[in-house]
């Protein structure tokens, strides 16, 4: 640990959704961060941009490989814009600084994408993701926690889903990625003695949410009067989690000791009840006070037919609880939507 005794926490990913928010409640939690993105083009980069503005960096300021700090969080938050599969500015970042826990949240995101563009998901989800857990390796970083997914379960039909179930079907390019971070994590956790812990999200969503994401997509469509596609006829079931509840648990999964003793850890983190995609949009028009104009369309290659957590291990192991409900969520997202898109 650092002298005044604050852990320092690497956030990989941070001017992405789920890390700008985890580095906002770290802060606020009095750690040590120390954000690294690549800032890609996958969606558009003016939210990235806008997300590190908020935690108090200038887009003008930020050049590759190069620290600086933020202006409203000073010391205690500082970023730098670099690619992890860039392993020597990588490694250098880690020789000049010395961090309590990694958080990997980086890489290539979308199931449909990775259908269309397959080797962005090998360079940043195996690739990078190899980069960043053999930095942890060289330079003795005991606890290495990462973002899996739920997409690792396939098409199964066994509900709810859970950490012991089968996970060798993937369905999806991105899935079989994230099944291959679990594995190097295994492998690093057995050899090196590297406490990992992978946190397998479901359907998270919430303010500053991705434009790929079917919450962002529903709402902007509705309120500019332009067709929804609902897939699977509307027959398809996700658990929905808000971004409040996954940073809840990603935060204890980082700062505090997990009931279980072993090294190697996987735990779900998801609502644990899932909605219908219709019902999830006539909660998302009662909010909007319009109705959406609806395109039925067949089931998608990559997509799964339902996704239903079972969180009882993080909850028992970490005292970890979700307390949003999707009515609250949507009502919640809408009212940042509604601001800042205008």
């Amino acid at each position: 640990m650092n002298k005044n005794n604050a852990i320092s926490v690497l956030v990989t990913g941070a001017a992405g959704f789920i890390g700008y928010h985890l580095c906002l409640n770290l802060i606020k939690e009095g750690y040590n961060v120390i954000g690294l993105d690549s800032i890609n083009n996958y969606y558009d980069v003016k939210l990235k941009y806008d997300r590190l503005s908020n935690l108090g960096f200038d887009k003008k300021k930020l050049e590759d490989g190069i620290m600086i700090e933020s202006s409203t969080y000073g010391s205690k938050l500082k970023f730098i814009k670099l690619n992890l599969e860039d392993i020597n500015t990588l490694t250098s970042v880690f020789k000049k600084n010395n961090f309590d826990v990694i958080c990997n949240l980086a890489a290539q995101a979308g199931v449909r994408y990775s259908l269309e563009k397959p080797m962005k998901y090998i360079d940043s989800n195996i690739i990078g993701f190899m980069n960043i857990l053999q930095c942890a390796k060289i330079f003795n970083v005991k606890k290495f926690v990462y973002a899996s997914s739920s997409s690792v379960y396939g098409n199964s039909h066994d509900m709810p889903l859970k950490e012991t179930h089968n996970v060798s079907k993937p369905i999806s390019i991105y899935a079989a990625t994230k099944i291959a971070n679990e594995l190097f994590a295994h492998t690093y956790s057995s050899l090196f003695d590297i406490e990992t812990i992978g946190l397998r999200f479901f359907t998270v969503y919430g303010p500053y949410g991705r434009p790929d994401m079917a919450t962002f997509l529903f709402t902007n469509a509705i309120l500019n009067n332009k067709p929804i596609k609902i897939f699977n006829e509307g027959n398809l079931f996700r658990d929905f989690t808000y971004i409040d509840d996954i940073i809840n648990g990603v935060t204890r999964a980082i700062g505090l000791k997990s009931k279980d003793n072993t090294l190697y850890k996987i735990y779900n983190i998801g609502n644990n009840s899932p909605v219908n995609l219709l019902d999830f949009i006539d909660i998302l028009e009662n909010k909007l006070n319009k109705k959406a104009k609806k395109i039925m369309c067949a089931m998608q290659p990559g997509d799964v037919y339902k996704t239903f957590a079972d969180s009882s291990k993080i909850m028992n192991d970490y005292d970890y609880f979700n307390k949003t409900s999707v009515e609250l969520g949507i009502s919640k997202y809408v009212g940042w939507h509604l601001g800042y898109y205008k």
